[in-house]
């Protein structure tokens, strides 16, 4: 008996590490659910009382849906592993999060539901929109931004880009870089990153030839930028962005060609 006894409890010890190697989130994975819990209970509490003076009766409409992204930001993870990402967004006191992190091999983790707001954007702004938490999607490339991507890793972003656009009928200029929308304080996904593979698949804009092209008299690189949609509060920063993604330059120097090609983009 103390044999058989030793020998269950060997399994039991050996079922329990199994099960903890094969999903090192539970914990955390159980956490999120309790959360989401947490916001399904605030929705089922509508219709609301009448302490806001609502009327004798409440009437809700039937004219609805859920809110849907407009956006969809790519960065890169300024890590050393996928792993090491994964542990980020899932360690509550450093309240960063993305709703896709792609590896380097192409794996494909979704963190988040679409629908909710991930912690990706930060502080910024692209066009008219301020709060591009709440209105995006934020996919984490496994890349510390010294080096080129993967293409096992692209070919993933390829495959979620063409889903999420299809399924929220995401235009093909609000596909951007959060040094695009944060300029002052990021520079991701680092200038080796391919957007005119991008653009040619319909996520993002490009410019067309512009060897025949000739940039007007008078041109203002900094109106155009902003027609673009970069903030140009801090006018070096937006032009750093703007090279980066269309000419994979780290210069902040505005040049003839860099204002050709930026005329040609709000031309076209």
């Amino acid at each position: 008996m103390k044999v058989f006894s030793a020998y269950t409890l060997l399994l039991i010890g050996a079922a329990t590490i199994f099960a903890c190697s094969r999903q090192p989130f539970a914990k955390t994975n159980k956490a999120q659910k309790k959360q989401v819990k947490s916001f399904t209970r605030k929705l089922r509490q509508f219709p609301p009382d009448n302490s806001l003076d609502n009327g004798e009766y409440w009437v809700g409409t039937t004219n609805f849906s859920m809110r849907k992204p407009n956006y969809v930001v790519i960065h890169h993870t300024a890590q050393d592993s996928c792993g090491q990402t994964l542990k980020t967004f899932t360690t509550p006191r450093t309240q960063v999060s993305a709703h896709y992190v792609i590896c380097k091999d192409g794996t494909i983790h979704q963190m988040l539901n679409d629908y909710l707001r991930a912690h990706h954007a930060g502080v910024a702004k692209w066009g008219n929109a301020t709060d591009l938490n709440s209105s995006s999607i934020g996919i984490e490339l496994d890349n510390n931004g010294f080096e080129d991507f993967d293409p096992r890793q692209l070919n993933s972003l390829y495959r979620l880009l063409d889903t999420l656009k299809q399924r929220y009928n995401i235009p093909a200029a609000n596909f951007v870089g959060h040094g695009d929308i944060a300029p002052t304080r990021k520079n991701d996904p680092n200038w080796r990153f391919p957007w005119k593979d991008l653009a040619d698949r319909g996520f993002g804009t490009w410019y067309k030839d512009t060897s025949m092209l000739q940039v007007p008299n008078g041109f203002d690189h900094l109106i155009a930028l902003r027609l673009v949609g970069y903030d140009v509060k801090d006018s070096t920063a937006a032009i750093l962005a703007f090279k980066r993604h269309w000419l994979q330059d780290t210069t902040a120097v505005m040049t003839p060609v860099a204002e050709k090609i930026l005329f040609g983009l709000i031309s076209q």
